[in-house]
């Protein structure tokens, strides 16, 4: 591929990725007020202008628009675990990575919004339990495949579970304060309450 061909397909991507952030925070705004339920996919896109195939293009449910910026980065969790510097054991290499997912999440000005919308919608709770699960058996999988370890499938799912379950109380407690609390203090704090033996 030439330069300009590689220049026009980064470009591209960049575009797809910066429509498809544009058309999640557009949902979940709408869904904050108007309701998940009352808004539909119609809605979504006659407010950003563009035709209802095209909301389709990006996302394949309007579920998907409120998890898109968590999917971006669980995408690249079984990457970054396989990335930990060969020292750290299994529980600082899942530590490492979700400090660095939280702080892009945060980047992104929308995890408050999200997150109440998640709680308060028992659709996007069911749906979010579902992506816990299959982030956490990345996870497991990413820990067991890192060079130099050996865990097994139970030891792996023990600390992935562990480390979901910090996770999970650190974001209740920042949801508790309002988006007040440091979110990388809570989740140190559960990381350390946990810290198994392994």
């Amino acid at each position: 591929m030439t330069d300009e061909g590689t220049a026009r397909g980064g470009l591209r991507d960049r575009t797809r990725r910066t429509m498809r952030a544009e058309l999640a925070a557009l949902a979940v705004r709408l869904f904050t007020e108007k309701g998940y339920d009352a808004t539909t996919v119609d809605d979504i896109a006659r407010e950003a202008g563009v035709s209802k195939r095209s909301f389709f293009r990006y996302f394949a449910t309007k579920e998907d628009a409120v998890f898109s910026a968590v999917e971006t980065l669980s995408e690249r969790v079984a990457d970054d675990i396989r990335a930990c510097p060969a020292g750290d054991g299994p529980w600082e290499c899942l530590r490492r990575v979700l400090g660095r997912w939280e702080r892009e999440i945060d980047a992104s000005q929308r995890r408050l919004s999200d997150l109440r919308l998640i709680e308060a919608t028992p659709a996007l709770r069911a749906a979010f339990a579902r992506k816990r699960e299959e982030w956490r058996d990345q996870a497991a999988q990413a820990l067991r495949a890192r060079p130099g370890t050996e865990l097994d499938p139970f030891t792996a799912d023990l600390l992935t579970a562990a480390a979901a379950s910090a996770l999970d109380a650190a974001s209740r407690e920042w949801l508790r304060s309002g988006g007040t609390a440091d979110r990388g203090a809570l989740l140190d704090r559960a990381f350390s309450v946990l810290r198994p033996g392994v």
